[in-house]
Protein backbone atom coordinates (compact mmCIF):
# COMPACT_ATOMS: atom_id res chain seq x y z
CA UNK A 1 0.00 0.00 0.00
CA UNK A 2 1.66 3.21 -1.08
CA UNK A 3 1.60 6.12 1.12
CA UNK A 4 -1.67 8.71 0.56
CA UNK A 5 -0.78 11.31 -1.91
CA UNK A 6 -2.62 13.80 -3.95
CA UNK A 7 -3.37 13.10 -7.46
CA UNK A 8 -4.60 14.64 -10.46
CA UNK A 9 -6.36 12.29 -13.45
CA UNK A 10 -6.50 13.68 -16.33
CA UNK A 11 -8.84 12.20 -19.32
CA UNK A 12 -10.61 11.00 -16.03
CA UNK A 13 -13.73 9.72 -18.80
CA UNK A 14 -11.74 7.38 -21.15
CA UNK A 15 -11.16 3.82 -20.58
CA UNK A 16 -8.31 4.19 -19.03
CA UNK A 17 -8.74 7.00 -16.32
CA UNK A 18 -12.29 5.95 -15.18
CA UNK A 19 -10.98 2.62 -14.38
CA UNK A 20 -7.84 4.00 -12.74
CA UNK A 21 -9.66 6.70 -10.17
CA UNK A 22 -11.74 3.80 -8.16
CA UNK A 23 -8.64 2.04 -6.96
CA UNK A 24 -6.73 5.06 -6.81
CA UNK A 25 -9.55 6.27 -4.10
CA UNK A 26 -9.48 2.51 -2.57
CA UNK A 27 -5.51 2.72 -1.90
CA UNK A 28 -6.75 6.39 0.18
CA UNK A 29 -5.16 8.96 -2.14
CA UNK A 30 -6.96 12.36 -2.06
CA UNK A 31 -7.89 11.89 -6.04
CA UNK A 32 -8.88 14.96 -8.11
CA UNK A 33 -10.08 14.74 -12.12
CA UNK A 34 -10.02 16.84 -14.96
CA UNK A 35 -12.30 16.94 -17.87
CA UNK A 36 -13.99 19.63 -20.16
CA UNK A 37 -17.62 17.61 -18.77
CA UNK A 38 -17.66 16.62 -15.48
CA UNK A 39 -20.66 14.85 -16.00
CA UNK A 40 -18.94 12.13 -17.49
CA UNK A 41 -17.13 11.39 -14.96
CA UNK A 42 -18.74 8.41 -13.52
CA UNK A 43 -17.14 8.60 -10.16
CA UNK A 44 -17.22 10.39 -6.92
CA UNK A 45 -14.21 12.49 -7.08
CA UNK A 46 -13.68 16.67 -7.29
CA UNK A 47 -14.00 17.48 -10.76
CA UNK A 48 -11.85 20.69 -12.21
CA UNK A 49 -13.78 21.36 -15.63
CA UNK A 50 -10.84 22.62 -17.80
CA UNK A 51 -10.16 22.15 -21.21
CA UNK A 52 -6.35 20.70 -22.07
CA UNK A 53 -5.44 21.65 -25.78
CA UNK A 54 -6.42 26.03 -24.05
CA UNK A 55 -4.66 25.21 -20.52
CA UNK A 56 -8.15 26.31 -19.10
CA UNK A 57 -8.45 25.06 -15.35
CA UNK A 58 -4.78 23.39 -15.41
CA UNK A 59 -3.66 25.59 -12.81
CA UNK A 60 -6.34 25.26 -10.59
CA UNK A 61 -6.11 21.46 -11.33
CA UNK A 62 -2.99 20.98 -10.43
CA UNK A 63 -2.27 22.77 -7.39
CA UNK A 64 -1.19 21.03 -4.49
CA UNK A 65 -0.98 17.93 -6.44
CA UNK A 66 1.91 15.42 -6.20
CA UNK A 67 1.30 12.82 -9.10
CA UNK A 68 -0.25 13.59 -12.48
CA UNK A 69 -1.93 11.29 -14.51
CA UNK A 70 -1.29 12.54 -18.07
CA UNK A 71 -4.49 10.56 -20.13
CA UNK A 72 -5.53 12.57 -22.53
CA UNK A 73 -5.08 12.25 -26.70
CA UNK A 74 -7.32 13.66 -28.77
CA UNK A 75 -6.98 12.49 -32.96
CA UNK A 76 -10.73 13.67 -33.82
CA UNK A 77 -11.05 15.66 -35.85
CA UNK A 78 -11.32 19.27 -34.33
CA UNK A 79 -14.08 22.58 -35.50
CA UNK A 80 -11.24 24.65 -36.07
CA UNK A 81 -9.34 22.40 -38.46
CA UNK A 82 -6.14 22.40 -35.91
CA UNK A 83 -4.25 18.56 -37.32
CA UNK A 84 -4.50 16.62 -34.33
CA UNK A 85 -0.36 16.63 -33.91
CA UNK A 86 -1.07 20.02 -33.34
CA UNK A 87 -3.39 20.04 -30.83
CA UNK A 88 -1.60 17.18 -29.10
CA UNK A 89 1.40 19.45 -28.79
CA UNK A 90 -0.22 22.49 -27.45
CA UNK A 91 -1.94 20.49 -25.11
CA UNK A 92 1.06 18.71 -23.68
CA UNK A 93 3.15 22.19 -23.44
CA UNK A 94 0.40 24.08 -21.68
CA UNK A 95 0.65 20.71 -19.22
CA UNK A 96 4.29 20.99 -18.77
CA UNK A 97 4.08 24.65 -18.34
CA UNK A 98 1.30 24.43 -15.59
CA UNK A 99 2.72 21.15 -14.01
CA UNK A 100 6.00 22.92 -13.55
CA UNK A 101 4.94 26.05 -11.71
CA UNK A 102 2.46 23.97 -9.50
CA UNK A 103 5.86 22.03 -8.73
CA UNK A 104 4.25 18.41 -9.24
CA UNK A 105 6.94 15.67 -8.35
CA UNK A 106 6.18 13.06 -10.78
CA UNK A 107 4.12 12.62 -14.20
CA UNK A 108 2.82 9.06 -15.39
CA UNK A 109 1.99 9.31 -19.03
CA UNK A 110 0.46 6.41 -21.02
CA UNK A 111 1.28 6.18 -24.50
CA UNK A 112 1.68 4.00 -27.79
CA UNK A 113 4.48 1.33 -28.11
CA UNK A 114 7.19 3.12 -30.90
CA UNK A 115 10.16 1.89 -32.60
CA UNK A 116 12.43 4.68 -32.49
CA UNK A 117 14.91 3.13 -35.08
CA UNK A 118 11.82 2.87 -37.87
CA UNK A 119 10.51 6.05 -39.71
CA UNK A 120 7.90 6.80 -37.55
CA UNK A 121 4.00 7.97 -39.02
CA UNK A 122 2.59 10.96 -37.98
CA UNK A 123 0.51 9.59 -35.33
CA UNK A 124 3.34 7.53 -33.94
CA UNK A 125 5.77 10.60 -34.00
CA UNK A 126 2.91 12.86 -32.44
CA UNK A 127 3.02 10.19 -29.20
CA UNK A 128 6.29 10.31 -29.41
CA UNK A 129 7.07 14.33 -28.57
CA UNK A 130 3.82 14.31 -26.27
CA UNK A 131 5.86 11.77 -24.02
CA UNK A 132 9.16 13.67 -24.23
CA UNK A 133 7.10 16.50 -23.45
CA UNK A 134 5.30 15.32 -20.64
CA UNK A 135 8.03 13.46 -19.04
CA UNK A 136 10.24 16.81 -18.90
CA UNK A 137 7.71 18.53 -16.85
CA UNK A 138 8.29 17.41 -13.59
CA UNK A 139 11.31 15.93 -11.67
CA UNK A 140 10.08 12.52 -11.80
CA UNK A 141 8.19 10.72 -14.51
CA UNK A 142 6.54 7.13 -15.99
CA UNK A 143 5.76 7.00 -19.53
CA UNK A 144 4.09 3.99 -20.14
CA UNK A 145 4.06 2.63 -24.18
CA UNK A 146 1.72 -0.02 -24.52
CA UNK A 147 0.19 -1.94 -27.90
CA UNK A 148 -3.66 -2.34 -28.25
CA UNK A 149 -5.36 -2.72 -24.78
CA UNK A 150 -8.19 -5.45 -24.67
CA UNK A 151 -10.83 -4.58 -22.80
CA UNK A 152 -14.54 -3.28 -23.35
CA UNK A 153 -13.46 0.19 -23.07
CA UNK A 154 -10.62 0.33 -25.33
CA UNK A 155 -11.63 1.61 -28.68
CA UNK A 156 -8.82 -0.17 -30.85
CA UNK A 157 -10.46 -3.33 -28.86
CA UNK A 158 -14.13 -2.00 -29.89
CA UNK A 159 -13.41 -0.96 -33.15
CA UNK A 160 -11.90 -4.49 -34.22
CA UNK A 161 -14.89 -6.70 -32.12
CA UNK A 162 -17.46 -4.20 -34.78
CA UNK A 163 -15.47 -5.06 -37.41
CA UNK A 164 -15.85 -9.43 -36.82
CA UNK A 165 -19.46 -8.26 -35.96
CA UNK A 166 -20.25 -6.56 -39.03
CA UNK A 167 -17.76 -7.67 -42.18
CA UNK A 168 -18.73 -11.16 -43.49
CA UNK A 169 -15.11 -11.59 -45.10
CA UNK A 170 -12.46 -10.33 -42.96
CA UNK A 171 -10.37 -8.39 -45.42
CA UNK A 172 -6.72 -8.33 -44.28
CA UNK A 173 -4.17 -5.90 -46.13
CA UNK A 174 -0.64 -6.37 -46.30
CA UNK A 175 0.16 -4.90 -42.66
CA UNK A 176 -1.80 -8.13 -41.72
CA UNK A 177 2.13 -9.58 -41.06
CA UNK A 178 3.39 -7.06 -38.70
CA UNK A 179 3.45 -8.23 -35.09
CA UNK A 180 2.60 -6.84 -31.70
CA UNK A 181 1.89 -7.75 -27.99
CA UNK A 182 -1.89 -6.53 -27.13
CA UNK A 183 -2.23 -6.27 -23.39
CA UNK A 184 -5.08 -7.14 -21.01
CA UNK A 185 -6.59 -3.48 -19.92
CA UNK A 186 -6.77 -4.80 -16.44
CA UNK A 187 -2.92 -4.98 -17.00
CA UNK A 188 -2.80 -1.19 -17.92
CA UNK A 189 -4.33 0.21 -15.50
CA UNK A 190 -2.42 -1.98 -12.92
CA UNK A 191 0.58 -0.38 -14.46
CA UNK A 192 -0.90 3.25 -13.99
CA UNK A 193 -1.71 2.43 -10.56
CA UNK A 194 1.30 0.81 -9.16
CA UNK A 195 3.49 4.01 -11.12
CA UNK A 196 2.15 6.88 -8.80
CA UNK A 197 4.24 5.33 -6.02
CA UNK A 198 7.21 3.01 -7.20
CA UNK A 199 10.19 3.64 -5.94
CA UNK A 200 12.07 3.10 -9.58
CA UNK A 201 11.25 6.33 -10.51
CA UNK A 202 12.01 8.28 -7.43
CA UNK A 203 14.48 10.95 -9.38
CA UNK A 204 14.05 9.44 -12.28
CA UNK A 205 12.44 9.49 -16.05
CA UNK A 206 11.46 5.76 -16.90
CA UNK A 207 10.23 4.66 -20.30
CA UNK A 208 8.58 1.30 -20.13
CA UNK A 209 6.62 -0.77 -22.66
CA UNK A 210 3.69 -2.57 -21.34
CA UNK A 211 3.11 -5.28 -23.27
CA UNK A 212 1.23 -8.80 -23.10
CA UNK A 213 3.43 -11.89 -23.09
CA UNK A 214 1.86 -13.26 -26.08
CA UNK A 215 2.90 -11.81 -29.95
CA UNK A 216 0.62 -11.67 -32.48
CA UNK A 217 0.48 -10.82 -35.96
CA UNK A 218 -1.98 -8.11 -37.08
CA UNK A 219 -4.02 -10.97 -39.08
CA UNK A 220 -3.90 -13.33 -36.50
CA UNK A 221 -5.24 -10.83 -33.82
CA UNK A 222 -8.55 -10.32 -35.97
CA UNK A 223 -8.77 -14.37 -36.32
CA UNK A 224 -8.47 -15.17 -32.79
CA UNK A 225 -10.67 -12.48 -31.73
CA UNK A 226 -13.18 -13.98 -34.24
CA UNK A 227 -12.70 -17.24 -33.18
CA UNK A 228 -13.23 -16.32 -29.12
CA UNK A 229 -16.41 -14.63 -30.23
CA UNK A 230 -17.17 -18.27 -31.94
CA UNK A 231 -18.41 -17.23 -34.73
CA UNK A 232 -17.86 -17.76 -39.08
CA UNK A 233 -15.96 -14.81 -40.79
CA UNK A 234 -13.47 -16.27 -43.75
CA UNK A 235 -10.05 -14.37 -43.93
CA UNK A 236 -8.91 -12.84 -47.41
CA UNK A 237 -5.02 -11.50 -47.72
CA UNK A 238 -5.54 -8.16 -49.86
CA UNK A 239 -2.32 -8.06 -51.89
CA UNK A 240 -2.49 -4.26 -51.75
CA UNK A 241 -1.84 -1.95 -49.61
CA UNK A 242 -5.28 0.22 -49.31
CA UNK A 243 -5.07 1.74 -45.99
CA UNK A 244 -6.61 4.64 -46.93
CA UNK A 245 -9.54 3.06 -48.82
CA UNK A 246 -9.84 0.41 -46.24
CA UNK A 247 -9.55 2.54 -42.92
CA UNK A 248 -12.55 5.18 -44.42
CA UNK A 249 -14.41 1.83 -45.34
CA UNK A 250 -13.88 0.16 -41.98
CA UNK A 251 -14.70 3.08 -39.90
CA UNK A 252 -17.95 3.43 -40.94
CA UNK A 253 -18.43 -0.71 -40.96
CA UNK A 254 -17.43 -0.28 -37.07
CA UNK A 255 -19.38 3.34 -36.48
CA UNK A 256 -16.03 4.86 -35.63
CA UNK A 257 -15.00 7.97 -36.58
CA UNK A 258 -12.55 7.91 -39.34
CA UNK A 259 -9.80 10.03 -38.06
CA UNK A 260 -9.55 8.19 -35.47
CA UNK A 261 -8.71 5.11 -37.49
CA UNK A 262 -6.82 6.09 -40.09
CA UNK A 263 -3.43 7.68 -38.11
CA UNK A 264 -3.73 4.16 -35.90
CA UNK A 265 -3.28 2.25 -39.38
CA UNK A 266 -0.91 4.62 -40.70
CA UNK A 267 1.12 3.54 -38.09
CA UNK A 268 0.84 -0.07 -39.12
CA UNK A 269 4.43 0.14 -40.60
CA UNK A 270 6.27 -2.90 -38.99
CA UNK A 271 6.60 -4.64 -35.96
CA UNK A 272 5.83 -2.78 -32.90
CA UNK A 273 7.12 -5.27 -29.97
CA UNK A 274 8.61 -4.67 -26.32
CA UNK A 275 11.74 -2.92 -26.17
CA UNK A 276 12.16 -5.65 -22.98
CA UNK A 277 9.84 -7.19 -20.18
CA UNK A 278 10.99 -5.01 -17.22
CA UNK A 279 7.94 -3.65 -16.87
CA UNK A 280 6.08 -6.36 -14.98
CA UNK A 281 9.01 -6.87 -12.58
CA UNK A 282 9.65 -2.98 -12.09
CA UNK A 283 5.79 -2.21 -11.29
CA UNK A 284 4.49 -5.80 -9.87
CA UNK A 285 2.18 -6.60 -12.29
CA UNK A 286 1.42 -10.48 -13.36
CA UNK A 287 0.09 -9.73 -17.32
CA UNK A 288 -2.48 -11.90 -18.44
CA UNK A 289 -2.24 -14.18 -21.52
CA UNK A 290 -4.22 -12.65 -25.16
CA UNK A 291 -7.18 -15.39 -24.97
CA UNK A 292 -7.87 -14.76 -21.11
CA UNK A 293 -7.57 -10.98 -21.97
CA UNK A 294 -10.08 -11.46 -24.84
CA UNK A 295 -12.33 -13.82 -23.15
CA UNK A 296 -12.72 -11.43 -20.10
CA UNK A 297 -13.23 -8.14 -21.95
CA UNK A 298 -16.00 -9.91 -24.15
CA UNK A 299 -17.50 -11.38 -20.80
CA UNK A 300 -17.46 -7.58 -19.18
CA UNK A 301 -18.96 -6.42 -22.70
CA UNK A 302 -21.88 -8.50 -22.98
CA UNK A 303 -22.45 -7.18 -18.91
CA UNK A 304 -22.84 -3.86 -20.84
CA UNK A 305 -24.59 -4.09 -23.90
CA UNK A 306 -25.17 -7.60 -26.35
CA UNK A 307 -23.20 -8.46 -29.05
CA UNK A 308 -24.30 -8.54 -32.20
CA UNK A 309 -22.34 -11.54 -33.57
CA UNK A 310 -23.66 -14.01 -30.63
Amino acid sequence: MMDPMRILVTGASGFAGSALLPRLVAEGHDVRAFARDPARVSHDVPVVRGDMTTGEGLDEALDGVDVAYYLVHSMEASEDGVPFEERERRSAELYAEAAAAAGVRRSVYLGVMVDEDQPLSSHLQSRLVVERTVAAATPESIALRASIAIGPGSRSFRFLVHLVERLPVLLLPPWRRYRTQPIDERDVVAALLASAGTPAADGEHLSLDVAGPDVVSYGELLERIRDLMMVRRPSIGVPINSTPIFGRVASVLAGEDAELILPLMGGLQGDLLARDDRWATTLGVRPHGFDRAVNHALLQWERQEPLRAR
